[in-house]
């Protein structure tokens, strides 16, 4: 049951777990400054209609949706609805920092397929690897970090951050 719960959140295809500075095909997309209010647009609200965006960004409702279209299909963006963890039955986060021997892009990868995986992120500190993680309950995570992160080829060591309370969640930084 856990794994199926947390695997419906990651079911779709387009849910990229790739860098958002890179595109699909490997290249940095250009964002003009349209493209940029676009963004900012939707991140005020997902649901905006896009001929309010056109009339604030000064572009058509149909050329608005071919720039999302696009912004979309170069993963430069993603349109989802973000939940409180707690509200949907995900009690328990906590952020993993991780030593690796040998490859760290093996290890990340492997990370990046696993569904309670939120965020993994390649680091140069005192860890090779950071990597947020939902869980149900606190056996849950123990399953995750004990029996399948620590499996794992290459894994040194872990060390758990286990969160108690959530005070800001945010994806509202814009374009800078």
């Amino acid at each position: 049951m856990h794994s199926e719960r947390v695997a419906s959140r990651s079911a779709d295809p387009r849910d990229s777990r790739e860098s958002p500075r890179e595109s699909r095909n490997g290249s940095t997309p250009h964002l003009d400054a349209v493209s940029l209010a676009i963004i900012e647009q939707l991140q005020q609200d997902g649901r905006r209609p896009y001929a309010a965006i056109g009339k604030a960004v000064g572009l058509s409702e149909a050329a608005v949706r071919q720039r999302v279209q696009k912004l979309l299909d170069q993963g430069v963006m993603q349109i989802v609805a973000v939940t409180d963890p707690l509200t949907v039955g995900f009690r328990r986060q906590a952020m993993v920092g991780i030593h690796v021997e040998g490859d760290v892009e093996s290890v990340a990868d492997a990370l990046t397929a696993m569904p309670e995986c939120e965020y993994v992120v390649m680091t140069a500190g005192s860890f090779d690897l950071m990597v947020e993680i939902v869980c149900e309950d606190d056996d849950h995570l123990l399953e995750v970090i004990n029996r399948r992160i620590r499996a794992i080829p290459g894994v040194r060591s872990t060390e758990s951050f286990v969160y108690l309370k959530l005070k800001k969640q945010t994806y509202m930084w814009g374009t800078r």
